[in-house]
């Protein structure tokens, strides 16, 4: 059995933190050999005296000296997007799992498949933004592509194995919990709080993954991700409402058969099976108890309530910038939403004003096509923001 030799981006985030667990859990076949985190020195000062790494990456180079003080002299510290992209080349390792929040993970994922090193992919914008260039980048040099996400690592166990590729599939089906607001009335939802919002029913997440899931962009981007990851056409991919988020996704075949990945709600779980792909491991995470489950629940998603879906179902099927700007504009509106500028409903108001102020085009294999994009869409979110608030004379 093949032990994995690791590096993770984003080691002090939530992914991050599982990811050391899995590690501790199964030492037989995952080792971490590098650590990347954003700013958080303290946390990544106690993950190196845990792990013994060697080289550690900070992409806040102000934090670097500090970090120094903190590691020590036998442990080398590199700072920046260029660190990033050193980590994700080391001679050491053999995977690099990206679960870098925004675009700092786009060069150090292009620069781990330049260096040959397969992928867990576990941060969104990258495959999002630049799907275009990193799939087809990771084909021509043979390394293999790694879902993170709890939903698409379902969907790649019930793919595993299957003989025919995409004309087979009818649908990927998304699984959602549906956040907090699953059953709020429409017109409630304009006096939601940020208190409200990052109060998830399941997860246990980031401020923006949370307040992402509330909105259901989560679920957008994970369409749109979902796409790239499996070479299927935005339109077989949708989107089904499991409140007790059981099962992680589903695939449903041209036949009408349809196949489910079930566990618990551990990320620990994607995370083991895309290090030991193609094996299946002991471990001491939670099974399931289907008869204490005693029942499951599904329901369609509020399309009109929550319009992200639609949002991401267009920016997947327009393709080039159009979902990069899709992107960035909810970071945006996330943020203001979270500085109280922005009303809950302002966050998708913003998004589908950016977009349809842009005017798409192919990146044609060029990364700076996308990131000129991404910074205009971040200028117009802005702009956008700013009028919703003066309009209001408030809150927009």
């Amino acid at each position: 059995m093949k032990k994995r030799r690791v590096v993770i981006l984003g080691s002090t985030g939530s992914i991050g933190t599982s990811a050391l667990k899995v590690a501790r859990d199964i030492p037989e076949r995952m080792e971490v050999v590098g650590l990347a985190a954003g700013s958080s020195i303290e946390a990544l000062a106690r993950q190196v005296a845990e792990t013994g790494v060697k080289k550690v990456a900070i992409f806040d180079d102000s934090k670097a000296d500090a970090l120094r003080a903190l590691v020590g002299s036998g442990v080398e510290v590199v700072t920046g997007e260029e660190g990033l992209c050193e980590m994700a080349r080391m001679e050491a390792a053999d995977m690099v799992l990206v679960s870098i929040v925004g675009t700092a993970g786009l060069r150090p994922t292009l620069a781990a498949i330049e260096a040959g090193k397969d992928l867990a992919i576990a941060s969104k914008e990258v495959l999002v933004m630049a799907g275009e260039i990193v799939m087809p980048a990771a084909k021509k040099a043979g390394i293999k592509v790694l879902p993170v996400d709890s939903e698409h690592n379902a969907i790649f166990q019930c793919l595993a194995g299957h003989v025919g590729g995409a004309e087979q599939v009818s649908r990927l089906i998304l699984t959602a919990s549906g956040g907090p607001f699953r059953t709020l009335p429409a017109d409630e939802l304009d006096a939601v709080t940020v208190e409200q919002a990052l109060q998830h029913p399941t997860w246990t997440m980031g401020t923006k993954i949370t307040i992402d899931s509330a909105t259901l962009f989560n679920k957008g981007l994970e369409m749109i991700e979902a796409r790239w990851l499996f070479d299927i056409p935005m339109e077989k991919v949708d989107v089904v409402v499991h409140p007790q988020s059981v099962v992680h996704s589903l695939v449903e075949f041209r036949d009408g058969s349809m196949l489910a990945q079930l566990s618990s709600s551990d990320m620990c779980f994607p995370i083991q099976y895309a290090v030991t792909w193609p094996d299946r491991v002991d471990n001491s995470l939670q099974s399931l108890d289907l008869a204490k489950l005693a029942s499951l629940k599904f329901e369609a998603p509020r399309w009109d309530v929550f319009p992200a879906l639609g949002l991401a179902r267009r920016a997947g099927l327009e393709g080039g910038t159009l979902p990069a700007v899709f992107n960035a504009a909810n970071e945006v509106a996330v943020a203001a939403f979270l500085d109280g500028r922005l009303s809950f409903p302002g966050i998708w108001k913003t998004v589908a004003a950016v977009m349809d102020a842009h005017r798409a085009e192919s990146p044609q294999g060029d990364l700076e096509v996308i990131l000129r994009a991404d910074r205009w869409a971040r200028q117009e979110a802005e702009r956008v923001v700013r009028s919703a608030l003066s309009s209001a004379g408030g809150r927009g």
